[in-house]
């Protein structure tokens, strides 16, 4: 069993899990810090990944390891938009207007 390289993914995985928390919370400075992180860990697993490549036993955990950030990466995408939209309006120098 490749334990290291799965390790990866399911690293990968508690960061979208504390990314998803984050983003629940509206603490967009933690999502982006917990971003950097996963892309540092899916850097790491691209390189684990050529070196020695998961034996196909360990693909369907895999999956459903990929499966569960995908869902988690889909809710704080939909969480993301209205503060992404404030944002651009901040930057393009609109008010923020008050419903």
């Amino acid at each position: 069993m490749n334990t290291n390289l799965l390790n990866y993914y399911e690293a990968i995985e508690q960061a979208s899990v504390e990314m998803l928390a984050a983003a629940r919370a509206g603490n967009w400075d933690q999502v982006v810090k917990l971003e950097g992180a996963c892309v540092l860990l899916i850097s790491q697993l691209k390189h684990a990944a050529t070196a020695k490549p998961l034996p196909a036993e360990e693909a369907q955990l895999k999956s459903r390891i990929m499966q569960r950030i995908l869902v988690n990466d889909a809710e704080i995408r939909m969480l993301a938009e209205p503060w992404l939209e404030d944002l651009d309006g901040i930057l393009a120098g609109k008010p923020k207007t008050v419903h």
